[in-house]
């Protein structure tokens, strides 16, 4: 069993969480993630490690709550207990000296590009850090990044917080200006990563992205994850999560996530559905924070 000692509400549906697994936290490097399953009758999901300490031994993990698991962890509290959480899984990020690395963090991907950009600052790179989201109440960890980070640029589809407008318009501005970009790693939303591929393919700037495909029990045995990169079959948890982004076959991808819509839909609702039947005053409580919009 995995303590959680800390949980915090950063966003609407977002969680922060710190759990005691001081094996893991030993051996996590920037990333990699965990699989979780919270339950004996629990699927197993993965979540991305947003920090570890190896001295505490404590992971820090951010879960956005929408679909069956997430939000049955979003009931999760200070001192409650995981069945399982597996790891250090995937390959670590690449970390060298570079030169000057774009991060570009989507909405809940900034939590999993922060320990990128910590360990690349740390490597001797000029981080520039450019982090997306819908509004500014769900930009994600900005203190923190800019303390791990060169630069900061925020950027809003509202305007509510930085500027106005896409992540891929501030990285558009940053090429313009002539800026000697040597690698950009994007993690956020499929679309705003094949958009970031696409327009430093133009470019011809490396860029790498963090794929994160259905996936079951994250030891490549049983496929599910398996993406299409340079027209070759590979898997997520093996051999990624991070693969060249001008290589990926961002279309079969979409494809496949959209395979179990339906199902995952259906989950979710059976699970509102089931907890509201058992304490509906408890529900009714918790769904100012994780009812979808």
């Amino acid at each position: 069993m995995y303590t959680i000692l800390e949980k915090e509400n950063l966003a609407p549906r977002v969680f922060r969480y710190i759990i005691q697994a001081p094996d893991i936290a030993k051996k996590a490097r920037p990333g990699q993630f965990v699989i979780i399953r919270l339950d004996e009758t629990g699927e197993r999901f993965p979540i991305t490690i947003s920090d570890m300490d190896s001295n505490s031994g404590t992971l820090t993990v951010y879960v956005q709550a929408i679909g069956k698991s997430s939000l049955e962890m979003s009931e999760l509290h200070d001192g409650d207990s995981i069945l399982d959480v597996v790891g250090p899984l995937g390959n670590a990020s690449e970390i060298a000296k570079f030169g000057t690395v774009v991060l570009v963090g989507g909405g809940f991907g900034i939590a999993a590009i922060h320990p990128i950009a910590r360990a690349l600052t740390e490597a001797g790179n000029h981080t520039l850090s450019i982090l997306g989201a819908r509004t500014a109440e769900l930009v994600l960890l900005e203190d923190a990044m800019r303390k791990v980070s060169s630069e900061v640029c925020i950027v809003t589809n509202d305007g509510s917080s930085g500027s106005e407008g896409l992540v891929t318009d501030v990285l558009l501005q940053k090429i313009k200006e002539g800026i000697p970009i040597d690698r950009v790693i994007a993690i956020g939303p499929l679309v705003m990563m094949k958009s970031v591929a696409d327009l430093t393919r133009s470019y011809n700037i490396k860029t790498t992205v963090s794929l994160n495909p259905i996936m079951i029990d994250g030891t490549g045995m049983c496929g599910a994850c398996r993406v299409t990169v340079g027209n070759q079959m590979k898997f997520a948890c093996v051999d990624g999560p991070e693969f060249d982004g001008h290589e990926v076959d961002f279309e079969s991808l979409f494809n496949r996530l959209n395979s179990y819509v339906s199902e995952e839909y259906e989950a979710r609702q059976r699970y509102i559905q089931d907890t509201q039947d058992k304490e509906p005053c408890r529900l009714e409580a918790s769904s100012q924070t994780v009812s979808s919009s």
